[in-house]
């Protein structure tokens, strides 16, 4: 059954007398199955935390501080159908068939996942609870959506080869581990992160996009 070790996990978790299992040690569980992994073998593990974690694994790759080529256009373009879907309130996540059977253990995406689990499993030891409230009421989850929406956009239509997506991607990653551990100083940062990609796609991008013209 998909997901059926990490729920196996939280269970062990819980009657050890940690109610609340770290979210790195769930996903690294996940990664670990013999099954394939898939975004919806992600989506059915996690339920209603498989948003901000589906966010974290589609924007990593952006996030990195290299020229992609807009080979990472169909990341995007999931993670803004998705973060739509938030705003709207919705509390599972659709994405077509297709998109569904999207391999996240390939050859690169092993490799993304595992540093994933490490990243978190890092800031796990330095985050703590602050201001919960502002992460998980709903006004908090439009508004989530909402900016995860407007920095997949900015990373999405940056010019490709510029490295312009990497802060918006990047702020989406940090403030969807701040939702993740309910840290609400990580989703401040995240979100600053991710203003300051949206003016470099903005202001940088039109010189960007201008001199590439005067070349060609």
């Amino acid at each position: 059954m998909v997901g059926a070790d990490a729920i196996k996990l939280a269970a062990r978790m819980a009657r050890s007398g940690d109610a609340s299992p770290r979210v790195s040690d769930l996903l690294d569980q996940w990664r670990r199955e013999e099954q394939p992994r898939t975004l919806g073998d992600l989506v059915e593990a996690f339920g209603e935390r498989s948003f901000a974690i589906v966010f974290i694994v589609l924007l990593s790759v952006p996030a990195l501080p290299l020229p992609t080529g807009g080979v990472t256009h169909v990341f995007e373009a999931i993670a803004m159908l998705i973060a739509a879907q938030l705003v709207v309130g919705r509390r599972s996540i659709w994405v077509p068939a297709r998109w569904r059977r999207l391999d996240l253990r390939g050859r690169a995406g092993a490799r993304v996942l595992e540093v994933l689990v490490r990243r978190i499993r890092w800031l796990e030891r330095f985050s703590r609870e602050r201001l919960p409230y502002l992460t998980r009421a709903r006004p908090a989850r439009t508004l989530f959506g909402t900016l995860v929406f407007a920095f997949s956009l900015a990373a999405f239509v940056a010019p490709p080869f510029s490295g312009l997506d990497t802060l918006p991607a990047l702020g989406v990653v940090i403030m969807s581990l701040g939702v993740l551990l309910a840290d609400f100083v990580l989703v401040a940062a995240g979100t600053l992160i991710g203003c300051l990609g949206v003016a470099a796609v903005i202001g940088l991008g039109g010189l960007v996009v201008r001199v590439l013209g005067d070349v060609l």
